[in-house]
């Protein structure tokens, strides 16, 4: 029987003595959930944890991208794509996409993903040139204009990346967990490129189709650590690796919200943990939103659930709204000013 841990985060300006730092970052535990897929979960105290999977736990997350990891981080969301389900044709000229990248970044974005090749349900695959001539001159752009922020190219294919870090990205971002193009990994190893390694079930043109798990949470942990595992043995570090669990991402609205109910099950991954919501189908479902561009708030109120997790970094459209909840919300917990 394999157990799996997931500890129970608190934030707060005091904690116990017997409370264990998350990660270096700003959540504690003293608490944890067994699950198992054979029998119920049941909690323990932290001080009878493995001693490996303590390690994983506490040991802080180095910087990714030249981005520390001790207080929550915002990627900005920069499609230039004209069928995104969100902002698809908002940014699909170079002159738009650039503007709307400087804002973002003027707005507080710790990061901007960049990508040419829509992932909503259905959708269909891009040509790698399409992809390159859509992504590419916008971060050439972007560094000529002065942009200093990391620049992340979300592709899943590796001459999209290469033409991305030619012009000035720092990190590859993949929706398929580095199993759609096998050359994807080497040139990341080979370039010492930090990755984001994400979960779905299916490609963008199928995932949407009666998605089945056994058990959600631990089905989606036991594939990403597989990949993990895998770029390891390539040379990639695990330090250099994020962990996206891919809400929305062949999952229905209970496999979502069982993956954000518990989803500090992914420290234990030992990588820090990137959570991408924003104004996705289920926010509208629950939100009464049926328009992407109606749900900044429900999406603002998932992120901060997952920052009282511990989520390092959350991926975003609303940029300067989600920075200012994040301000007052940690604020608000510790006393103190970001």
């Amino acid at each position: 029987m394999t157990d799996y841990f997931r500890p129970l985060v608190q934030i707060g300006p005091v904690r116990p003595d017997t409370a264990v730092q998350l990660a270096g970052g700003w959540g504690w535990f003293t608490h944890v959930e067994v699950m198992s897929r054979d029998a119920p979960a049941q909690v323990i105290p932290a001080n009878a944890l493995p001693a490996d999977v303590m390690q994983r736990l506490t040991a802080p997350r180095p910087p990714i991208a030249g981005m520390s990891l001790d207080r929550p981080r915002i990627m900005g969301i920069l499609n230039t794509t004209p069928d995104s389900f969100s902002d698809g044709g908002q940014h699909e000229g170079l002159a738009d996409a650039v503007a709307a990248g400087l804002a973002m970044a003027q707005s507080g974005a710790d990061i901007i993903d960049i990508g040419g090749e829509s992932t909503r349900p259905g959708a269909q695959t891009v040509p790698i040139e399409v992809e390159i001539n859509r992504t590419a001159p916008t971060i050439s752009a972007l560094r000529a204009a002065g942009l200093t922020q990391p620049i992340s190219i979300d592709t899943r294919k590796a001459a999209v990346a290469e033409a991305a870090v030619a012009m000035g990205a720092n990190l590859v971002n993949d929706v398929s967990g580095f199993t759609y193009d096998p050359a994807l990994g080497p040139f990341c190893q080979k370039h010492h490129l930090p990755v984001c390694v994400m979960h779905a079930q299916g490609d963008p043109e199928t995932m949407h189709l009666n998605p089945t798990y056994s058990n959600v949470v631990l089905d989606v942990y036991d594939a990403l650590e597989r990949q993990i595992s895998m770029l390891e043995v390539s040379g990639i570090a695990r330090s250099a690796i994020l962990a996206d669990p891919g809400i929305g991402f062949g999952k229905n609205l209970d496999h979502n919200l069982a993956l954000l109910a518990r989803i500090s099950l992914f420290h234990t991954l030992g990588t820090p943990i990137l959570l991408g919501v924003s104004r996705k189908k289920f926010i509208g479902t629950l939100g009464n939103a049926p328009q992407a561009k109606d749900r900044a708030a429900g999406s603002i109120g998932v992120a901060l659930a997952g920052l009282a997790q511990g989520v390092q970094l959350v991926r975003v459209h609303d940029v300067a709204e989600t920075l200012q909840a994040v301000s007052l919300w940690h604020a608000a917990y510790s006393g103190s000013i970001l």
